[in-house]
């Protein structure tokens, strides 16, 4: 199991009803099964996420401030895969808790 600890990733496309764009860089940490991320770009202006993993699957929580001002809170469930080049892509299923709306995005190992 490859560790998420310094690596960094982006969104693969805009997100439909998100604030996650192609210019969003994620930049995740991990230690003993929790996860936290910094994330900024776009339409984020700062956004954080903490969580846990188990084995191929992330779930947190995420916390934001875009550009026009707004803070938004939501949850994600992400499973983890390995690209033929080696680098790791994020499968995501989220849901704002702050606000009405739902998706799916992708993000990929930058590098």
């Amino acid at each position: 199991m490859q560790s998420l600890d310094g690596r960094q990733f982006r969104a693969v496309a805009d997100t439909v009803g998100g604030e996650v764009e192609a210019t969003t860089l994620f930049t995740y940490h991990e230690e003993d099964g929790e996860v936290w991320a910094e994330y900024s770009g776009g339409r984020v202006r700062r956004g954080y996420l903490v969580g846990t993993r188990t084995g191929d699957r992330l779930e947190f929580r995420y916390a934001q401030l875009n550009t026009v001002g707004e803070t938004n809170t939501g949850h994600c469930v992400s499973t983890i895969e390995t690209l033929p080049d080696g680098r790791l892509r994020l499968a995501e299923k989220w849901q704002w808790e702050s606000r009405d709306g739902e998706g799916t995005s992708v993000v990929e190992e930058v590098g």
